[in-house]
């Protein structure tokens, strides 16, 4: 496996002291303008300091200064966890949106740690080429990888993890690290789904792929229609090929209709494709159906619309199932119909193909058994009256009987202990030992890791 060139980490001027906006509390503002953005308000956590870091040499600094203070570190870069993990109560934020360069060498990207998914899809597609990441452009492409990666690429290529080949990282120590396969693979393999827990990840080196646009699209069905629907989607993706994958779920439209729908992707031949989605618009009688073929990138910032409105507060639950069986329809469409908040939704994701075939020890990330993922995000605005607050982690409670054990890393929160205790499987002991030994301290805490 190929590594691609370490990114410069010279020396600039110490890292600036940041400001906490208390009037707007999802901005950071420093003398110069950060402008990030958190995207989840409802994690109202108050830090001591964010520090402006545009190289590993003002991580290095932070932290130094961090450790003097005797306060926790946390990182941001795009902001999208939804516990808040970029922040810490009274801690030190190293905000790292000054390091969102991102070039390409060959058929490797590389992305600074402050840089968002759709900063490399762009870098990867000036030189014909894509990378794996998610449905959402503003999510950092740093926090999407290292804890997991599920996004329409996964049954052809794998998982982000799986295809991060190399990483530059700041120690709690403060030491600069190169880490591959030939150089330090025992922190590459950690780094693959666990987390951003052993130091801070100052550039990544992706793989990228020759894809340059998909067939892609969304088809609406009236609610009455749900449960065949969902059935006949899990059925569909289970039998599909590797270049096909699909979302479905439940929403609600803006005039208030409630629908399901199936957005398929279809990463082959075009002429191929077209069959896989004659058989999604075939699940029912569609309202509406958008297909089109379009750049990577240009799914990315359609994905932005579901995030415009930075006032919207969320909460989330997330379980695993083997497969969108009649009981597990069932317990969607009931949850679907208690939302409270019509911005609440349900989206499902198939994990299957290369993903699955991957050996078990390739990386920490340990979900390898073909499964659908089941995504409930609570969203309210504190204004209204709705809420779904507690919405979210009921679905996942009574989805628990037919779910797998543990789930998809990015999505568990510091409440989740049964499902993160499974999280790593096999893996877990070996993780765990990595964590003592990179950061005996536990300095970072990002993504939850079995106690």
């Amino acid at each position: 496996m190929k590594d691609g060139p370490t990114q410069s980490s010279g020396r600039t001027q110490a890292p600036s002291r940041a400001v906490w906006n208390r009037s707007d509390r999802t901005a950071l503002m420093t003398s110069g303008e950060i402008g990030m953005r958190m995207w989840n308000p409802a994690a109202d956590l108050q830090p001591a300091e964010v520090i402006s870091c545009a190289t590993a040499a003002d991580v290095q600094a932070a932290l130094a200064r961090a450790a003097n203070a005797r306060l926790g570190v946390s990182v941001l870069s795009g902001g999208h966890g939804r516990p808040g993990r970029s922040l810490q109560r009274g801690g030190v934020v190293l905000d790292l949106s000054p390091m969102r360069a991102a070039t390409v060498i060959g058929d490797v990207v590389i992305a600074g740690g402050g840089a968002l998914s759709l900063d490399a899809m762009i870098a990867a597609e000036r030189e014909g080429y894509s990378i794996v990441a998610g449905t959402v452009g503003s999510v950092g492409i740093a926090g999407f990888t290292l804890g997991g990666g599920y996004g329409p690429l996964n049954g052809l290529v794998g998982t982000g993890a799986d295809n991060l080949l190399a990483a530059e990282v700041v120690l709690a120590d403060g030491r600069l690290v190169h880490t591959s396969e030939r150089s330090d693979p025992d922190l590459l393999w950690a780094l693959r789904g666990g987390g951003g827990n052993f130091g801070v990840v100052t550039a990544l080196h992706l793989r990228a792929f020759p894809i340059t646009s998909v067939l892609t699209g969304r088809v609406t069905f009236g609610w009455d229609q749900a449960a065949d629907v969902l059935r006949g989607f899990g059925e569909l993706c289970a039998k599909a090929p590797d270049e096909f994958t699909a979302r479905a779920g439940a929403t609600t439209l803006p005039d208030g209709t409630d629908v399901a729908y199936v957005a398929p992707t279809w990463l082959g031949d075009p002429a191929s494709g077209e069959q896989w989605m004659e058989r999604v618009t075939g699940l029912g009688r569609p309202l509406s159906v958008d297909m089109r073929t379009m750049a990577f990138s240009d799914v990315l910032r359609e994905g932005e619309a579901a995030f415009a409105d930075t006032t919207m507060h969320h909460d989330m639950g997330t379980r695993n199932v083997a497969a969108v069986n009649s009981a597990v329809a069932a317990t969607i469409i009931e949850a679907a119909e208690a939302r409270t908040s019509p911005s609440s939704v349900i989206e499902i994701v198939p994990f299957h193909g290369v993903a699955t075939r991957l050996p078990i020890e390739l990386a920490a990330f340990a979900q390898r058994k073909p499964h659908f993922l089941v995504e409930m995000i609570g969203s309210w605005s504190p204004d209204d009256g709705a809420t779904d607050k507690d919405w979210a982690r009921d679905t996942s409670r009574k989805l628990a009987p037919h779910a797998l054990p543990g789930g998809y890393p990015n999505l568990l929160g510091p409440a989740d202990d049964e499902q993160v205790a499974h999280a790593y499987g096999p893996n877990t002991e070996r993780l765990v030992a990595l964590k003592r030994r990179y950061d005996p301290r536990t300095i970072f805490s990002a993504t939850p890791l079995p106690r």
